[in-house]
């Protein structure tokens, strides 16, 4: 791990959870604005993602390539409610882990989190069809509770069509 990867590392996650906060104020949900992703700066997390820093995508994905599993996104993923991958349990007449329904003000926060990931990593290409296009392309292969991914796609087109104001706007007048 270079101390150049570790500062560009840095930089991204707090340009990420710059952009979440934003985001999450926006859909009235600040207080998980605020604390959103504050794993990434544990050792755990960090030392992992400055080390496979690449700047256009996840330093997860490389950890993945090398190892053939990231500690650092089981690490983040089983402390940060906004993932889908959090919301799994063990179902008794079925004996498989499965898949639960996410409370709504997780499943706002993780709409905010993914749109942020896409204006990251996707700069001056981003689109707000952008992580449309990306669900489209990995959603078929991810196990996300049905009503979850029913609602996720909703706000990501909505976004697609209406644009960001009109999204936000929407998402404000949800119970969360």
């Amino acid at each position: 791990m270079s101390i150049q990867n570790a500062i560009r590392h840095l930089h991204t996650v707090n340009k990420h959870r710059f952009l979440v906060m934003l985001h999450c104020f926006r859909a009235g949900i600040p207080l998980q604005g605020i604390t959103h992703d504050l794993t990434k700066y544990y050792p755990s997390e960090f030392l992992i993602g400055a080390k496979y820093y690449q700047g256009n995508r996840s330093p997860n994905d490389a950890e993945r390539k090398d190892k053939g599993y990231s500690t650092a996104w089981m690490h983040h993923k089983g402390r940060n409610k906004h993932h889908f991958e959090y919301w799994t349990d063990y179902n008794t007449f079925t004996h498989t882990v499965e898949p639960v329904e996410m409370p709504e003000k997780y499943a706002v926060e993780m709409f905010c989190d993914r749109v942020a990931a896409c204006k990251v990593y996707k700069k001056k290409e981003y689109t707000d069809r952008s992580p449309l296009e990306y669900l489209q392309g990995h959603g078929s292969k991810v196990p996300m509770h049905q009503n979850t991914m029913a609602f996720l796609t909703e706000l990501l087109t909505m976004l697609a069509e209406k644009g960001e104001k009109e999204t936000f706007r929407y998402i404000r007048h949800l119970d969360k």
